[in-house]
């Protein structure tokens, strides 16, 4: 699996990346709103997710992590592909999206191109739990910038530790004490909870 991909921007369109990676160039399939937010950038990272069907392989390509956990959960609903997963993520943010599924809203899915009353309805009712249980973050993927938080948390997640309880204990421990290394950050984040 290609878990990222970081590199030059070499050719930027809406809907497709070029990133030049150490001299192989990866065609990144991505959404409107991870393009307004690389749009400037000449180089940076994008998270990934490759799909494999018969006729190609196709990476799809997200700014946020909450982006990316919203297309795997969408991709999870019967009758819902990527092209459709990436269709809704370029009409509305994925909290947006994730806030209506919550809420129960199926009509503001509908306005989005290719989604209609029963493909919404199904996606409220298969997602709904899952999204309130956990919820899709607004904020910027700390990892790129921050990999010993990013690495913290992804421990006590795999720990299953909610989310948002092992964030927030990192986040406590890391400003207590910036000299830290990952792993005693893992254990006081621990013992905090």
């Amino acid at each position: 699996m290609i878990a990222f991909v970081k590199g030059a921007f070499v050719k930027k369109t809406p809907a497709v990346v070029y990133v030049d990676c150490s001299g192989v160039g990866y065609e990144v399939h991505i959404s409107l709103n991870t393009y307004s937010q690389i749009e400037d950038q000449e180089s940076g990272t994008l998270l990934t997710h490759l799909i494999v069907r018969e006729d190609a392989h196709i990476l799809y390509g997200f700014f946020e992590e909450g982006e990316r956990g919203l297309f795997l959960q969408l991709l999870s609903v019967s009758g819902v592909g990527a092209s459709t997963a990436r269709v809704m993520l370029s009409y509305m943010k994925a909290e947006e999206i994730s806030r209506a599924i919550i809420q129960g809203n199926a009509r503001l899915l509908e306005t989005v191109k290719g989604i209609g009353r029963k493909t919404a309805e199904r996606i409220v009712l298969e997602l709904r739990d899952k999204l309130a249980k956990n919820p899709v973050e607004s904020t910027i993927s700390s990892w790129k910038d921050n990999s010993l938080s990013a690495d913290a948390l992804n421990a006590l997640i795999a720990l299953g530790i909610a989310r948002q309880a092992a964030d927030a204990a990192v986040q406590k421990v890391i400003a207590e004490h910036p000299d830290l290394g990952v792993e005693a950050v893992i254990k006081k984040a621990l013992q905090s909870l």
